[in-house]
């Protein structure tokens, strides 16, 4: 045979090989793959739900309502970045002047100090701040002309309170996090998440964020976690819960920490106690965990995934919303709840920077 002829069969038998793997690989997964599609196309049209539900809650100043505190710089932030997850650019396309007259109404609200709370109640204003400073960090690039240069002052301002706030003499044990107020003496993990998100996000489009804060703060949500059975507690000696695992892995995720041993217990923890509806902070939970596996990856996320998606989509109401329906999670209001479950759907879109891999 001329050696002609043998590369002709060579190459003929290798296309046969590859069209025979790919049809051997295409009954094998086919029922995976069709329910990945179905779950794909119910997520899509969940989103698009949802964001029309959302955009008829802005109110005429441009900002959103907690259910307890009125307009609230954390709902509004929430809500813009919920609208962005999902693709949308501030000025562009059906959302883009709600986005950019959100944006506005929270840039209003600024204190002198930097905070980003203006004279609404919460339970903490360093929750809405660091929800509030995460949003603009991410927006940060997609504005244009006077907007642009009030993002980028303001957040400024709302970094420099959060690294003073990290600064404020504190015990030993809460070295390195954040509480509900800038003069806060302990800390907490859910509110040294929000920070630290902001804190990632700012520096990662080029602010002046010193990294012993972040290393500071990385050391005191390792000191959080639970050696018997993995996960993270909300403060030192409080015991794991599934929320709270998830926030552990996202903060230590964004910021370089990957499957280390303290983000892959807490992930075996997430796998071992699914997330239900009986979950207190159960919207909490919907993002952190999400988001959380998201970025861990691997077998963890695919196994995590479905379970995770499935309960999502079967908790919202077909008007769009999803709704509190625990006490503990009820006076932060429908366009709370709404936020995280598409902020939690939209993770694998990969619009938002601080939620890529």
């Amino acid at each position: 045979m001329s050696p002609r002829k043998r590369r002709i069969l060579s190459v003929a038998n290798a296309a046969l090989a590859t069209v025979a793997f790919l049809l051997v690989a295409s009954l094998t997964c086919s029922d995976t793959c069709a329910q990945d599609a179905e779950r794909q196309q119910r997520i899509d049209a969940s989103v698009n739900r949802a964001l029309d539900w959302l955009s008829k809650q802005q109110q005429p100043s441009g900002a959103w309502l907690s259910e307890s505190y009125g307009e609230s710089t954390a709902a509004t932030s929430l809500a813009i970045m919920s609208f962005m997850a999902a693709g949308h650019v501030p000025e562009e396309g059906p959302y883009g002047r709600i986005i950019s007259k959100g944006i506005a109404w929270v840039l209003s609200e600024q204190q002198p100090n930097g905070i980003l709370v203006g004279v609404q109640r919460s339970h903490g204003p360093m929750y809405s701040h660091g929800i509030a400073t995460l949003m603009l960090a991410e927006v940060a690039g997609m504005v244009s002309g006077d907007q642009a240069d009030r993002c980028q002052k303001a957040l400024e301002k709302a970094i420099r309170l959060i690294v003073d706030a990290q600064n404020h003499p504190k015990g030993r044990q809460h070295d390195g996090g954040w509480r509900y107020q800038p003069t806060s003496g302990d800390a907490d993990l859910s509110v040294t998440a929000w920070q630290l998100l902001a804190l990632r996000a700012a520096k990662d489009i080029g602010c002046d964020v010193p990294s012993q804060n972040i290393d500071r703060a990385i050391a005191y949500i390792k000191r959080l976690r639970v050696e018997r059975g993995g996960g993270f507690g909300y403060m030192a000696g409080h015991g794991a819960t599934v929320t709270r695992s998830g926030t552990g892995i996202v903060a230590l995720e964004v910021c370089g920490e990957h499957r280390t041993p303290e983000t892959m217990a807490a992930a075996q923890l997430i796998l071992a106690r699914p997330l239900t509806k009986q979950e207190h902070y159960f919207y909490y939970g919907v993002y952190y965990c999400t988001v959380g596996m998201y970025k861990v990856g691997g077998e963890e996320w695919k196994t995590a995934r479905p379970i995770l998606y499935e309960t999502v989509l079967g908790m919202q109401n077909p008007s769009g919303y999803w709704r509190p329906i625990h006490g503990s999670e009820r006076g932060a209001g429908d366009v709370y709840a709404t936020s995280m479950s598409l902020l939690a759907l939209c993770i694998e879109y990969g619009y938002l920077p601080i939620y890529q891999r």
